[in-house]
């Protein structure tokens, strides 16, 4: 009772918080309608696997794309952390929130409203009533149109990455399709895989990577994508996984 009808407060809701200090206490804008935890000041607790995840991978002087962005915590903590990064995120509202929080905090980060997928086309996002970060345009929910964009494409107009992370509810196949060009480039790949493993797990194979369980700390290699899956080519652009 109580957290749905925190749930409906939320709405709309926009706050400013400040990345850890190892991120270099740089605010950004948030919203609770996307994540609860918003609503705490100590923005390490609101999903303290993600950071890690930065910390480990990200380098000064790196770029990286990160699809799925929501709003910005990944991508922001990668630019306090001293990489260029391009935001993809399919929700108006968050990416706009994103560009906001990049004009605040003069970091490099470039936002794109647009959901990453196998060709271009136009679909339809659907916002889920658990929040913004479970948002999917395989979902339910209202609909919001939303232009699609092969990450390939990208390539004309901004760098390769060195560091790809994918957070897309399901649709994350579509994704991989779409990105054999930027897949070329050999970047590490930070991905949540919530459906379709085999073929996710065959097509990073077809390119080179070996996967691994992201979350354990003695990773050892896996056959089949997990939820959370670290795929790494044969030459990682991040010098701490060759």
């Amino acid at each position: 009772m109580i957290r749905s009808l925190l749930k409906q407060f939320s709405r709309g809701r926009v706050l400013k918080r400040h990345l850890p200090p190892e991120f270099g206490s740089h605010a950004f804008y948030v919203t609770p309608e996307s994540a609860l935890g918003y609503w705490r000041y100590d923005v390490s607790r609101v999903d303290s696997f993600l950071l890690s995840m930065a910390r480990e991978l990200v380098r000064p002087g790196m770029v990286v794309w990160d699809v799925g962005a929501n709003v910005g915590l990944f991508s922001f903590a990668a630019a306090g952390l001293g990489a260029s990064v391009i935001a993809i995120e399919a929700d108006a509202w968050l990416a706009h929130l994103m560009q906001r929080s990049a004009w605040l905090n003069r970091l490099p980060v470039t936002a794109i409203t647009a959901a990453a997928s196998s060709a271009i086309g136009v679909s339809c996002l659907h916002l889920s009533e658990n929040g913004r970060a479970s948002n999917s345009v395989k979902g339910e929910g209202p609909e919001q149109a939303v232009v699609g964009i092969p990450l390939d494409m990208l390539l004309d107009h901004f760098p390769a990455p060195a560091l790809l992370k994918i957070d897309v509810e399901g649709a994350e196949l579509a994704v991989l399709e779409g990105a054999a060009r930027v897949l070329a480039h050999h970047p590490v790949v930070f991905c949540e895989v919530t459906q379709n493993h085999r073929e996710v797990g065959a097509l990073f194979r077809e390119a080179g990577y070996t996967l691994y369980p992201a979350r354990l700390q003695n990773r050892k290699p896996i056959e089949w994508p997990s939820v959370d899956t670290l795929a790494v080519p044969e030459s990682p652009s991040v010098p701490a996984l060759r």
